[in-house]
């Protein structure tokens, strides 16, 4: 049995579920998960874009990359919990629309990317407050990361978006 046909049949199980024949058929459930989810997605792209920016030094040049960190970055991992839960149930509601959807892999792809970055700074500068201001080559490095990190961000939204136009059916 292919991948392919694997997926069809657990999205076709998991829209014949009472969860998601619930979500399918009341007509306020999905709108309300989408809205909540963009808001958390719109959370978690600011607050790692604005520590993007200070290790850029296009904002914030003033304070301490470490204090920034501090205030933008814990507020990532309790919204891309919501976001994995909201994301689940319109999963759960709609299984064909990402399910058997390459773009939506695509997505989670980028998502674990750019969640592996974030972590890895929120690490960094745990270890060592001052890292990536220590000398030019790691400002370097770190303006490196962060055009990866805006990249990988910009990149999830795109695809997020592209799952509407790419769905199969």
């Amino acid at each position: 049995m292919t991948l392919d046909a694997v997926l069809r049949d657990l999205s076709k199980w998991l829209a014949a579920t009472p969860l998601s024949q619930t979500i399918q058929t009341t007509g306020w459930i999905i709108p309300t998960l989408q809205t909540i989810h963009i808001l958390g997605v719109a959370a978690v792209f600011s607050s790692a874009i604005l520590v993007d920016l200070r290790l850029w030094r296009a904002l914030q040049r003033d304070v301490p990359l470490a204090d920034v960190a501090r205030r933008f970055l814990p507020t990532i991992w309790p919204v891309v919990l919501i976001i994995l839960i909201t994301g689940s149930l319109l999963i759960i509601g709609e299984p064909r629309r990402s399910l058997l959807n390459t773009t939506f892999y695509l997505k989670m792809a980028l998502l674990a990317v750019a969640l592996l970055l974030t972590g890895g700074l929120q690490w960094s500068l745990r270890s060592a407050p001052e890292f990536w201001d220590k000398d030019r080559g790691r400002r370097i490095a770190g303006r490196f990361a962060a055009t990866v990190s805006v990249l990988v961000w910009c990149s999830i939204l795109f695809a997020g978006r592209w799952i509407a136009y790419t769905q199969v059916g």
